[in-house]
């Protein structure tokens, strides 16, 4: 039941005329933002779709920024190891020469100008950087140069000479999401990559009696081992083998002491975390001490890098000892190749994965936003078609109210 009085019509058409302007000004704002859902009581439900949808494009998004960018520095990094295998291959093919015996003295060392340029450049690509100044083989020790040389009077040469390469990086991985929970470690180890041969360490210490007096926890190539108190040597020996780690333990039967070897071509990176089981048992000095030149001194180390083995060469070729090269250096590049090439397979590898999650995130951002489209985008013809209806209506209305009202202040003034 309505009440009648003369404001009645005046209030229901200014009220009829606000709710035609607010639709057609709600129709105005979608054309223009090109959204159909403006507020969220607009539609509730497709609002909480729009809104995980966009999140999880974005999510999608960083995935392929990730793939490629991880795409371009392992296309980088390949470069430069298939360059160093180019550089093995030529030290080898000297190698052989200079081991068959029909060179003498002056010959052989003639050779060894070469092998020693070749051992720079090796040196160099294992110290690259990348666009960002970044180094390319320092681990996550990006700042720093990964190798640092050693010079020194060599036997057979005048000038001083390359005598030792040391790695200055370390051996973490970073960790990359390249999916949902999904990740990928590049592993950019210079002490792995360029690494010839499997590194063995020979303790010097009896460890028959040996026993942890409080727990303890010791890393090995970056795998973390906790000790119990009153663990013997045979408890850690088991731990280490257990523990997934690149690294076999033993008991030496002659010296009873604990030896260490790498399941592939990479150096030891010992340390103890917590309590000092490693210097108790004479493997590293003391925890102050960085790996991987703390180890103790009477330890027995075998297994070099690349570098050694090139430099083992060239010394070998300065003194003309043709048997040392056909034998033990020879040995050394063969294995070194060896082990560039595995790594290069798995560098490649690595490409391919995250070549495919990029193709693969790519496309689902594709369908995503179809989705959001679905869920969010306006459609135009009908919002256009809606807009016309509106605006003829309240024009409509407008008129029909001018000639209810058309009562002016003329009109009294006869």
């Amino acid at each position: 039941m309505h009440r009648i009085s003369s404001q009645m019509n005046n209030t229901n058409t200014q009220s009829s005329l606000r709710l035609q302007e607010s639709r057609l000004n709600k129709v105005n704002n979608q054309i223009g933002s090109q959204h159909k859902i403006q507020e969220l009581r607009d539609d509730p439900l497709a609002a909480g779709h729009l809104v995980r949808y966009q999140s999880f494009l974005t999510r999608v998004n960083n995935f392929e920024k990730n793939a490629l960018t991880l795409s371009e520095q392992f296309s980088y990094r390949e470069g430069y190891m298939t360059d160093s295998l180019d550089i093995m291959q030529r030290v080898r093919e000297l190698a052989v020469t200079g081991a068959n015996g029909i060179y003498n003295k002056d010959d052989m060392q003639n050779m060894a100008f070469e092998v020693d340029e070749l051992l720079k450049a090796l040196v160099q690509n294992a110290n690259a950087v990348n666009e960002d100044g970044n180094s390319i083989f320092a681990g996550t020790n990006t700042k720093a140069t990964a190798f640092t040389v050693e010079m020194g009077n060599v036997e057979g040469s005048g000038t001083p000479l390359i005598q030792e390469v040391r790695y200055n990086g370390n051996i973490e991985q970073n960790k990359i999401e390249i999916d949902e929970n999904k990740y990928l470690y590049n592993d950019n180890a210079g002490n792995k990559t360029f690494w010839a041969e499997n590194q063995q360490l020979f303790g010097a210490r009896d460890a028959s009696s040996w026993q942890a007096s409080s727990d303890s926890v010791i890393r090995i190539d970056g795998v973390e081992i906790s000790i119990s108190q009153g663990d013997n040597v045979y408890s850690l020996i088991s731990k280490i083998n257990d523990s997934g780690a690149a690294v076999k333990a033993s008991i030496d039967p002659i010296r009873n002491a604990l030896n260490l070897s790498t399941t592939d071509a990479r150096q030891l990176w010992l340390q103890d975390i917590n309590g000092n089981v490693l210097n108790e048992l004479g493997i590293i000095k003391d925890s102050t001490q960085r790996p991987p030149y703390n180890l103790g001194d009477g330890v027995r180390v075998a297994g070099g890098s690349m570098f050694d083995a090139v430099i083992a060469f060239r010394n070998a070729l300065l003194k003309g000892d043709q048997e040392t090269i056909g034998s033990r250096v020879l040995g050394a590049l063969d294995q070194g190749i060896n082990s560039l090439v595995t790594r290069l397979a798995k560098s490649g590898a690595e490409y391919e994965r995250v070549q495919l999650n990029a193709t693969r995130s790519s496309k689902i951002a594709l369908d995503v936003n179809v989705a959001i489209s679905r869920e969010g985008d306006l459609d135009f013809t009908k919002a256009v078609t809606d807009l016309k209806l509106l605006d003829y209506t309240n024009q409509a209305t407008l008129s029909q109210a001018g000639k209810m009202y058309n009562t002016t202040l003329l009109n009294y003034m006869r």
